[in-house]
C-alpha cells in the first residue's frame, strides 16, 4: 500500500546502477513538510536526506549553511554499548567528520554573496555492514539540494575508492576496505572533482591519481540520476539577492589603493601585516573624512570588505603575473624552518614544529594497553589505540574567544594528522602501548594540521616510539590562471585567501599516507590536480629532511617517566585463574604490585610498572597461577599440602597438586609416609607422568641429584 500523502504528490522512485549495485532516489513519502525529502537506497543502506531554507540573516558575513549528519544506533540492529546512556546524543568524532566530508564540496557551489539560512540533515535509517553510508549520505544531501531550487550548481556524488587484490575498485565493500592499502574518497561534480579525502599505506602518487579519475567516472551514472530527477519534478529556482560589495565602494577603494600594493606590501608576516594595517588606516581615515562619522559608520564594513577583497585579487595577479608570492618565495619552496624535542622534562615525548609564523607544540603520552579507547558507534565497536588530539584558541590567531569543547575544524585537523601517521605507528606486538598525541597550536598562518602531522612525528620520535618511517606533511595552493594551473608549496593564509584549492598531503619517503583536497572553484580536471600532488613530493622532502636533522630516528630509550610495558603468553585456558571468582585473583595481584594488568582473549597479557621489582613480581604470580605441569621437570622446594598412608600430596603450583607414592619418597623401603615428611614441609619432586585421568606422579627420589 503507497504512502498518503498530504500534499497530493505521488512517491515518485528513480534508480540506476552505480558500482554494481542498484542506487535509488525517491521523494514524497518521508517528511512531508520538509522543502526537499529525498530517502537513498543503495543496498540495505537508506539514507534520509532534507534541506530547508531560511531568510538571509542581517549582518551576516559568511554563507550561513548547515551540515548535520545523524547516526541511528537502530539503523545497525545495535543498543548502545554504554551503560549508562542508551539514546544518541553528542554526535561522534566519526559524525562531525561525514558532516564535514558533505560540507566540503557542497558549499563552494553556492555563489558569493548567498545569506540565506540553509540546513541540510542526512539520517541513517538502515546500514548495510559492508556499505558505508558517508557517500549515500552526500548523494541524498546534494539531491535534496537540488530539488529545493536554491541556486546551487550541483548536483555531486561522492564514491569511495579502495586497493582490492591490487586493483582499484569503486565503492569496495567495508570488510575489503579494511584490508585496503588505499582508502580514497572523492567528491565530483559532472566535469571535475571537488574535494579528496584520503589515507593510505604509502600509495605512490601516480595510484592517487588513477583513484581520482575511477572515481570520477563512477559517480557519472549518479550525476544524471539526481538531473533527472529534479527535471521529472520540475523543479522551479528560488528568488534570492546576493549581498555583493557596492560597485561604487569597489570602485572608490580601488582607486584608493592603485600603486599601493605589489612589492610595496611584500614581506615576512610581520612587515606585510604591518604595511596593510598602516594602508588600512589611512583608507579610513580618508573615507570617514569624506563622508563624515555618521555616513562611515553605516558604510564601515563595506569598505574594509572591498579591502580585503582587492589585497587578495592583487594577490593572485602578482603570482600569475610575476611569480612573485606575498613574502617573497619561489613557488615552490617552504618557508623557514625551525624544530625542537624533548622541551618539556616530565612528558614522555614533546617537540616544536616552526614553519614561518606557524607553530605547533605536540605531547606524546604513553600508556599501557588497558588505555585503549572504546569506540562504540552505529558503524563502529572497537578500541583505539593511536589517538591524536588538536587544540587551536583563539589567542592563536591573537584575537580573543570563547574557550570551549573543539568543533568541527579541531576534530577535522587532528583527524588528518592521526590519519597521516597511523600507518607507520609499530604493531602492538612490538610496542604493545596506548599512544595519545595531542597538538597545541602556539601560532596559526597557515596550514595548522600538517604542522600537527610533523610535529607529532617529532614529538613520537622524541618519546622512542618506533616508527616505521617518519611522515612529513606540506599544504599545496592554486591559483588558475584561465585554464593554466599555478600551483604554490606550503601556502600560508593571504594564498589560501586568495586561492583556488587546499590541498594537504602527507607521507613518507615511500610513498603517500593521508590526503584532503578542497576546490573554492567549480571542480578541476584530474591532470591538474596531479600537478599538485607531483610538486608536493618535493615539498614533503624538503621538510623531512629538516625534521631529521632535529632527530634523526626514534630514542632508543623511553622516558624515565613513561610506564614499562612487558608482555607475557598464557594459555587461554587459564585465563580465569588470573583472573579469579568475581576478579578477586587479579584485583589482589594488582594491590600487592601495583601494576597494571590488560588480559586478551588469546592469551596475551600486558604487563605495566614503572617499578621493576614489582614487574618481576607479577610475573612471577602470573607465571605461578597459570604454570603447565611438565613431565621430566623437577620442582624444588614445593610444599606437603597432605601426608596419606600410601604416600604425600605436594603442591607445585596454584591449582595444581601432584602425589608421591610411598615407594617413591626414598631410594630404601619408608615404611610409613609420615616418617619422612609431614604437611608443610619443603621438598624437591620429579614430575614422572601424567595418567589418562591427569593425575600426576611425582618422585622425591628421582629428583635427588
Amino acid at each position: 500500500m503507497d504512502i498518503i500523502n498530504p500534499k497530493g504528490d505521488k512517491t515518485l522512485r528513480v534508480s540506476t546502477e552505480f558500482c554494481g549495485r542498484e542506487l535509488s532516489l525517491e521523494v514524497n513519502r518521508l517528511a512531508f513538510r520538509s522543502e526537499a525529502a529525498v530517502l537513498v537506497t543503495y543496498g540495505d543502506t537508506v539514507v534520509l536526506g532534507n534541506v530547508n531554507v531560511g531568510d538571509p540573516i542581517s549582518g551576516m558575513d559568511y554563507f550561513p549553511l548547515t551540515i548535520d549528519y545523524e547516526e541511528r544506533f537502530y539503523a545497525a540492529g545495535k543498543i548502545s554499548g554504554s551503560r549508562y546512556i542508551k539514546r544518541e546524543g553528542k554526535p561522534s568524532d566519526d559524525a562531525v567528520l561525514i558532516g564535514r566530508l558533505i560540507d566540503r564540496p557542497i558549499r563552494p557551489l553556492f555563489p558569493k554573496g548567498y545569506r540565506n539560512q540553509v540546513q541540510a540533515v542526512a539520517t541513517v535509517l538502515s546500514l548495510d555492514p559492508e556499505v558505508r553510508p558517508d557517500a549515500v549520505a552526500m548523494i541524498a544531501i546534494s539531491t535534496a539540494m537540488t530539488l529545493t531550487g536554491v541556486p546551487f550548481d550541483g548536483p555531486v556524488a561522492g564514491v569511495r575508492v579502495g586497493l582490492v587484490d591490487g586493483k582499484l575498485v569503486a565503492y569496495p565493500n567495508t570488510s575489503d576496505i579494511k584490508t585496503s592499502d588505499l582508502d580514497i574518497m572523492v567528491a565530483c561534480v559532472k566535469d571535475g572533482v571537488m574535494m579528496v579525502e584520503a589515507g593510505a599505506n604509502e600509495v605512490s602518487e601516480a595510484t592517487i591519481v588513477e583513484a581520482m579519475e575511477v572515481a570520477l567516472k563512477a559517480v557519472q551514472p549518479v550525476l544524471e540520476l539526481q538531473t533527472k530527477l529534479a527535471k521529472d519534478l520540475k523543479v522551479q529556482a528560488q528568488e534570492y539577492e546576493l549581498l555583493l560589495p557596492d560597485a561604487d565602494i569597489d570602485e572608490a577603494v580601488t582607486d584608493f589603493l592603485k600603486g599601493k600594493l605589489g612589492d610595496k606590501v611584500q614581506g615576512g608576516y610581520f612587515e606585510r601585516k604591518a604595511s596593510l594595517d598602516e594602508l588600512r588606516q589611512q583608507m579610513v581615515d580618508k573615507f570617514s573624512a569624506d563622508l563624515g562619522e555618521d555616513a562611515w559608520g553605516a558604510v564601515k564594513g563595506q569598505y574594509l570588505d572591498a579591502f580585503e577583497l582587492i589585497v587578495n585579487k592583487d594577490v593572485r595577479e602578482q603570482i600569475i603575473t610575476k611569480g612573485v608570492r606575498p613574502d617573497g618565495r619561489e613557488l615552490t619552496q617552504v618557508r623557514p624552518l625551525s624544530s625542537q624535542v624533548g622541551v618539556l622534562p616530565r612528558t614522555h615525548g614533546s617537540a616544536i614544529f616552526t614553519r614561518g609564523v606557524t607553530q605547533a607544540l605536540n605531547i606524546t603520552t604513553l600508556a599501557p594497553l588497558s588505555y585503549t579507547q572504546a569506540v562504540d558507534t552505529m558503524e563502529k565497536d572497537e578500541e583505539r589505540r593511536y589517538f591524536h588530539h588538536y587544540n587551536a584558541p583563539a589567542y592563536t590567531l591573537g584575537e580573543t574567544g570563547r574557550m570551549g569543547s573543539p568543533g568541527r575544524r579541531e576534530i577535522g585537523h587532528g583527524y588528518l594528522a592521526e590519519r597521516a601517521v597511523s600507518p607507520m605507528l609499530p604493531s602492538e606486538e612490538d610496542f604493545p602501548y596506548a599512544i595519545r598525541t595531542v597538538t597545541e597550536i602556539m601560532s596559526q598562518h597557515g596550514s595548522t594540521s600538517m604542522a600537527a602531522t610533523c610535529s607529532s612525528v617529532l614529538s613520537l620520535m622524541d618519546a622512542g616510539v618506533p616508527l616505521k618511517r617518519p611522515v612529513s606533511g606540506v599544504a599545496m595552493g592554486l591559483i588558475m590562471d584561465g585554464k593554466k594551473p599555478v600551483v604554490l608549496t606550503d601556502i600560508q593564509d593571504a594564498e589560501d585567501f586568495a586561492g583556488d584549492m587546499d590541498f594537504k598531503v602527507t607521507g613518507t619517503t615511500e610513498g603517500v599516507t593521508a590526503l584532503q583536497m578542497d576546490m573554492k572553484v567549480h571542480g578541476l580536471p584530474v591532470d591538474v590536480l596531479a600537478k599538485a600532488i607531483e610538486q608536493a613530493k618535493q615539498g614533503r622532502a624538503d621538510i623531512l629532511a629538516h625534521m631529521l636533522s632535529v632527530i634523526k630516528a626514534p630514542r632508543a630509550e623511553l622516558s624515565q617517566y613513561a610506564p614499562r610495558v612487558e608482555t607475557i603468553k598464557i594459555n587461554p585456558d587459564k585465563i580465569r585463574d588470573v583472573i579469579g571468582k568475581g576478579g578477586e585473583t587479579i584485583q589482589r595481584i594488582i594491590a600487592e604490585t601495583g601494576a597494571d594488568i590488560d588480559i586478551k582473549d588469546d592469551g596475551t597479557v600486558f604487563l605495566a610498572s614503572n617499578d621493576g621489582e614489582m614487574m618481576a613480581k607479577v610475573k612471577q604470580m602470573i607465571a605461578d597461577l597459570t604454570e603447565e605441569p611438565e613431565v621430566g621437570k623437577i620442582y624444588r622446594q614445593r610444599p606437603v599440602v597432605k601426608v596419606m598412608d600410601f604416600g604425600a600430596f605436594v603442591n607445585l603450583f596454584p591449582g595444581t597438586d601432584g602425589m608421591v607414592h610411598v615407594s617413591e619418597m626414598a631410594e630404601e623401603r619408608v615404611e610409613s609416609p609420615s616418617d619422612v615428611v609431614k604437611e608443610g614441609d619443603l621438598v624437591d619432586v620429579k614430575l614422572m607422568a601424567i595418567d589418562d585421568r591427569g593425575r600426576l606422579n611425582l618422585s622425591m627420589k628421582k629428583a635427588k641429584g
